[in-house]
């Protein structure tokens, strides 16, 4: 599964979008960090590689729900081609 990791102090949160398996904790063991998202930026910034995120995708991996509106409204010149 591609979800958030949240990280970063008490009350500033920064996040890692991570490959994880389904039945892990939220801030568990990761596979792979595909990106990161810290919404306290204006605007939120926000740093995928697409690549990594396709292949794991035709894995079978699927995007929580959050990852998948990240995904839908960034820009591709905003994100980060490994």
């Amino acid at each position: 599964m591609i979800r958030l990791s949240r990280v970063g102090a008490r009350k500033q949160p920064h996040y890692r979008v991570v490959v994880i398996e389904k039945d892990r904790a939220r801030d568990g063991r990761s596979i792979e960090v595909v990106g990161t998202y810290n919404p306290r930026t204006t605007p939120a910034s926000l740093d995928l590689k697409r690549e990594r995120i396709e292949y794991w995708t035709s894995k079978g991996a699927q995007m929580s729900d959050r990852v998948g509106k990240l995904m839908a409204q960034a820009p591709t010149a905003a994100t980060v081609a490994a």
